[in-house]
């Protein structure tokens, strides 16, 4: 009877302490026992991403029937009054994958929400280790249908004109602050970050218009701070009613093109090299028309 009572005892203590530990915990409980609160995403591939197809429509093409540009107008050739259509920018074979040597994630999102000063404001800090981004073509077409059945509209078949070819970028480590509600950092999204190793790319640029035929061909252009390897990447970027402003930091640049070709690309004018470019209080709009 007291090997009874003792097992009782024992299976009663044991029942007490789990039940203790599956109570659920508030955000202040959990953050005394885990020292934070909060959300971590994580985003993490080995293969990379890859979009196959992608297309940016204009709906309305031109506003005019036709431009005019002193003694050229834009029309179609031997037509006095072309229909305009809509027209698409293309972009083909873009892929997104680690850079050589990344062993970080390739994209980590840490979420909070948070009163700061009387504004409620959800912070999110973006992190992103060294990126490799590879584009296959850019170009224009002429806008498809659109289609319900599967979704799609696509461009009209043998209309698309590739005009960016070859294009590589790669970035190193970079961070991002976006704060949605409201905005104590003073834009929705801060650029805080230093890309190691600068910002690399190379492309060409084709030119298919009737008397083309010829590229210009840009390659191992390098932008890094002046006096640095690496790049400062401070910007703030906002929207307004009138679109999307980017400020960036007024820091001087300096970059480096191993090599530029114009009309084939055993035609090399040289390298070109720029000093101590400072681009002052500029700012960027980006918005429709």
């Amino acid at each position: 009877m007291k090997l009874f009572t003792k097992l009782a005892l024992v299976s009663s203590m044991a029942v007490s302490v789990n039940a203790m530990a599956m109570q659920a915990m508030d955000d202040a409980s959990l953050s005394a026992t885990t020292g934070q609160d909060g959300i971590t995403i994580a985003i993490d591939t080995t293969a990379g991403i890859e979009i196959d197809k992608l297309y940016i429509h204009d709906n309305d093409g031109f506003t005019n029937s036709a431009l005019t540009f002193g003694d050229t107008t834009i029309n179609t050739a031997g037509t006095a009054d072309p229909t305009i259509g809509a027209g698409a920018i293309t972009v083909n074979g873009l892929t997104i994958s680690k850079g050589t040597g990344n062993t970080q994630n390739l994209a980590t999102l840490k979420v909070d929400a948070a009163d700061v000063g009387g504004q409620a404001v959800l912070n999110v800090l973006a992190e992103t280790g060294a990126l490799d981004i590879n584009v296959g073509s850019i170009g224009v077409a002429s806008s498809g249908t659109y289609s319900s059945d599967d979704n799609v509209r696509g461009v009209v078949e043998g209309s698309e004109k590739q005009i960016i070819t070859g294009l590589t970028l790669s970035l190193g480590a970079t961070k991002a602050n976006v704060q949605l509600g409201n905005a104590p950092q003073g834009a929705m999204i801060v650029v805080d970050s230093e890309i190691t190793g600068g910002l690399t790319t190379s492309l060409t640029i084709n030119d298919t218009s009737t008397s083309g035929g010829g590229s210009i061909g840009i390659e191992g252009l390098k932008v890094t701070s002046s006096g640095s390897k690496n790049l400062n990447a401070d910007a703030k970027i906002g929207v307004t009613k009138d679109g999307l402003y980017i400020s960036p930091a007024q820091s001087p640049l300096n970059a480096y093109i191993q090599k530029v070709s114009l009309g084939e690309a055993n035609k090399s004018i040289g390298s070109i090299e720029v000093q101590g470019l400072n681009l002052g209080s500029t700012s960027i709009k980006i918005s429709g028309h």
